[in-house]
């Protein structure tokens, strides 16, 4: 009898015990919207970005509803007018051209390379063409572009830098922080992140008018005394009539969650990595896997992990997914032309414009994609890589058989 992983791929390990308490207290308040405190109190949302901020070495933080929409309302408060193109991965998942749709903008789609980052040339080539000022780049499932690289095109041809981080938090490029290379950077909080409130997002930034624009937007109201890391009430107060409200805050309950879990946050992001090494090595030794190279000055998270298996075609790579599923280990298919989950490419998002995206299309059509929760041992990840191999090596022979 074969055998069978029995843990769940989206079960999340508990919220800390602090953080559960800190949550109580809030509750027991009554107080949890973000603006809604008592003299001489200090939020639990304006703690929370103070230590952000001082986690991540940037002088200004806002917490929003979302990831999304910490996207959005930064294209937003860079400027971004009605029908201007941008910049994006087009590997990447949906919230970000929704962000991209959501602020207005029109999506230019970039080519993605083999080792799952930006194709830079591509790059260069589509900044001529569509004359964008800006680009959201997306750290997609953790993969970081060659930052030097990328930040001397972006300044050759003065296009401004906005980096979704959702998968990057607690990474970072050449020892500098995923989400300090450009204007902003976006986080997400959402369950299956590096830090987990439900939904959440934050924006960094060290520009005080876009990270003033920004305070406005996510619907401060004239409660600017209330933002701790960020700059002074009167600058901000300039904004106010000209900025409009778009009300996304983040509230205290979701932040007293968090803060606890910031404290955690960089042991969890080896403990990650662990568990990222123990199924790569096992990958690895399997004729026909591929996996992305990585550049030794990224400082990677693992959360998940991703594989190509280029011979595969169609009909293999479904059955490596069926095989699997039956075994207990759920992997995805980023090639599948329909969403399912969290899961999409290009080419169901319908509310585009069609680019043809050969390179990016042939890469997704053998990749496959595995998360890696935390409640899962050692031990669980090195066999969840045993039975990943061991089903590729029976469709391989199944493919050799006259």
């Amino acid at each position: 009898m074969v055998a069978k992983f029995q843990k769940k791929f989206t079960q999340q390990e508990a919220i800390p015990e602090q953080a559960i308490a800190k949550a109580v207290d809030v509750l027991k308040s009554g107080r949890i919207h973000r603006y809604n405190i008592v003299d001489g109190e200090v939020s639990e949302t304006s703690l929370f970005e103070t230590e952000y901020a001082e986690y991540m070495g940037v002088k200004y933080v806002l917490s929003c509803a979302s990831g999304g929409y910490a996207m959005h309302i930064s294209l937003a408060a860079f400027g971004l007018q009605t029908g201007e193109p941008v910049l994006t991965n087009a590997f990447t998942l949906s919230p970000v051209p929704g962000a991209i749709h959501n602020a207005g903008g029109k999506s230019v789609l970039i080519e993605t390379t083999e080792d799952l980052t930006m194709d830079l040339i591509d790059l260069e080539k589509k900044i001529i063409s569509s004359g964008s000022r800006v680009l959201l780049l997306s750290h997609m499932r953790g993969h970081i572009v060659d930052m030097q690289s990328l930040c001397k095109i972006l300044k050759r041809y003065e296009v401004t830098l906005i980096e979704d981080c959702a998968h990057t938090m607690g990474a970072a490029w050449d020892s500098k922080k995923s989400g300090t290379y450009g204007l902003a950077g976006c986080f997400s909080t959402q369950s299956y992140k590096h830090m987990n409130s439900g939904e959440g997002g934050i924006i960094v930034s060290n520009n005080k008018d876009f990270i003033a624009r920004a305070i406005i937007l996510s619907g401060s109201y004239q409660f600017y005394d209330q933002h701790n890391a960020a700059p002074k009430e009167d600058f901000i107060e300039a904004m106010s009539l000209i900025c409009p409200n778009y009300s996304g805050r983040m509230d205290n309950l979701r932040a007293s969650i968090l803060r606890p879990q910031l404290k955690l946050l960089q042991s969890n992001c080896e403990r990650w990595n662990e568990r990222y090494a123990t199924i790569e090595k096992i990958l690895k030794k399997t004729n026909g896997i591929k996996l992305p190279q990585r550049s030794k000055k990224e400082k990677f998270v693992g959360s998940s992990i991703q594989f190509r298996i280029p011979d595969f075609c169609n009909k293999a790579v479904l059955l490596l997914v069926e095989r699997c599923r039956k075994r207990g280990v759920v992997i995805k298919w980023f090639g599948n032309k329909k969403p399912i989950g969290y899961t999409s490419n290009h080419k169901s998002w319908n509310y585009l414009d069609y680019e043809e995206l050969k390179e990016t299309d042939r890469v997704l059509s053998t990749l496959f994609d595995l998360r890696i929760p935390l409640t899962f041992t050692l031990e669980d990840c090195a066999q969840i890589g045993a039975i990943i191999c061991e089903c590729v090596i029976d469709i391989q022979k199944i493919k050799s058989s006259p």
